[in-house]
């Protein structure tokens, strides 16, 4: 089986070296480089949030480019669950021994297409959810429109439009966190423990100006599309699909050379859904950077397969029925010194619940960047989770501490490393997480082009 995936990798890459000659015959005005309206996949992506209306490459003709996400790990983990009941039993953790993960890697194909429009497709080749060629889902943006009149060049000077099966845009977590074999963005390893990160079907559409910026978008509120009929629950009968709706504004501005600072909310708003659910904390394609970490494996059961417990160290709350989620996020930049913070409140329930539940999750970064060009960087971040999950009287909560430095050896080149302490607190004894806890170390080599 392996083998086979192998072979579909290969193929891919075989088609992207040939596609570039085709287009060449194809067209004279072809060129490969960077396109417009873009963010760049390394060092100097870092702290690139939603694209500027910002340009200072010129249309000559069709553009492609492209790039490459790869990391490599070595991971060293311990688990320990004491406060489970029959914890050498049914509660059993899966064994952990320091070794390297399987490598990941992302395909990013950018296509400039015409004058403000760009095209995004991107492909997990292997990721610890799928090591076969997987698409992550690609995109059209547009920055212009192929329109004649003064109307249409003004309104684009301050409004993008995006359309496709793409990376939504909740909060600003996501422009920060590890996707796949792109992991050059995260200073740390892994992303918040309630990963409010999903690709759905749908468009978004952007207006910005002198710092200020406001979105509104429409997705189907699930990882596919899904045309069968829903089947009701014992306890839900209710079988409409209703649209995702996400809102999100707020503030972007520098003040003088040094200082950079900015503010945004966001709301993501889904009444009802049905057939696979919503996927807003479940959507990843890529999986966990902690493996295997604080994952059941029954007593006498066989080992499940690492694909098969790809979000370790993660809490999903379920809601895939409804939801009602709002992120803040707050940003500050002045010369190296970087902090970044996250509150998250999110309500909802599955079709088999008919009360809502209510998960608050809070997050902080401290990172500094100094020596020549801000190559070297270390940070802390602190990450708490606090809810109510299905089946449990009472709240619980998680708490993550990591500690994290880097190093770029070239603006494309990283290795960097992180000790992380996570616990699991107030969770029933009959819970394999009850009196939880992980720690360790992982270190990271990463190429992004």
């Amino acid at each position: 089986m392996r083998r086979f995936y192998l072979s579909n990798t290969i193929i891919v890459m075989l088609l992207l070296l040939v596609l570039p000659a085709v287009i060449f015959a194809q067209d004279e005005k072809f060129s490969y480089g960077r396109p417009a309206y873009w963010r760049p996949y390394d060092k100097s992506g870092i702290n690139v949030f939603e694209t500027s209306k910002d340009n200072l490459i010129p249309y000559d003709g069709m553009r492609i480019r492209l790039g490459a996400g790869f990391t490599q790990q070595y991971q060293n983990l311990k688990h320990e669950n004491p406060g489970a009941s029959n914890y050498e039993g049914s509660n059993k953790l899966y064994p952990l021994a320091p070794g390297f993960m399987t490598a990941m890697a992302n395909l990013n194909i950018d296509v400039q297409l015409a004058e403000g429009i760009r095209l995004n497709v991107t492909t997990y080749l292997s990721t610890r959810h799928h090591n076969e060629a997987w698409v992550k889902g690609g995109y059209i943006q547009f920055d212009k429109l192929p329109f004649n009149g003064k109307f249409w060049d003004n309104l684009m000077k301050v409004t993008t439009i995006k359309v496709g099966h793409m990376e939504v845009n909740y909060g600003d977590a996501h422009f920060r966190r590890s996707d796949g074999g792109q992991t050059l963005y995260n200073p740390f390893m892994e992303s918040y423990i309630m990963d409010g990160y999903a690709t759905e079907i749908g468009g978004e559409v952007y207006v910005q100006k002198n710092g200020l910026f406001g979105m509104l978008g429409v997705t189907n509120g699930m990882i596919k599309g899904n045309v069968d009929s829903a089947i009701k629950s014992p306890v839900d009968d209710n079988v409409k699909r209703n649209p995702s709706i996400i809102v999100k504004g707020g503030i972007d501005k520098k003040i003088g050379d040094v200082v950079r600072v900015r503010l945004s909310g966001s709301l993501y708003h889904n009444s009802n859904s049905s057939a696979s659910g919503l996927t807003l904390y479940g959507g990843d394609r890529a999986g966990s950077n902690y493996q295997n970490v604080m994952e059941n494996v029954p007593a006498g059961a066989a080992l499940p397969a690492s694909t098969s417990i790809a979000f370790s160290g993660r809490l999903n709350p379920g809601f895939t029925k409804k939801v009602d989620a709002y992120m803040i996020n707050g940003f500050l930049k002045v010369q190296g010194l970087e902090l970044f913070g996250t509150y998250e409140n999110a309500q909802g329930r599955s079709k088999n619940e008919t009360a809502v539940r209510l998960m608050q999750q809070y997050a902080g970064d401290v990172v500094y960047r100094f020596c020549h060009q801000e190559n070297l960087f270390v940070g802390v971040r602190y990450n708490y989770l606090t809810g109510r999950l299905a089946g449990m009287a009472n709240d619980i909560n998680i708490d993550r501490f990591a500690a994290a430095g880097g190093w770029f050896v070239t603006k494309n080149v990283l290795l960097k490393g992180e000790y992380v302490i996570q616990k699991y607190n107030k969770f029933p004894v009959s819970d394999y997480r009850s009196s939880g806890k992980f720690n360790g170390y992982v270190v990271e080599a990463v190429v992004g082009f």
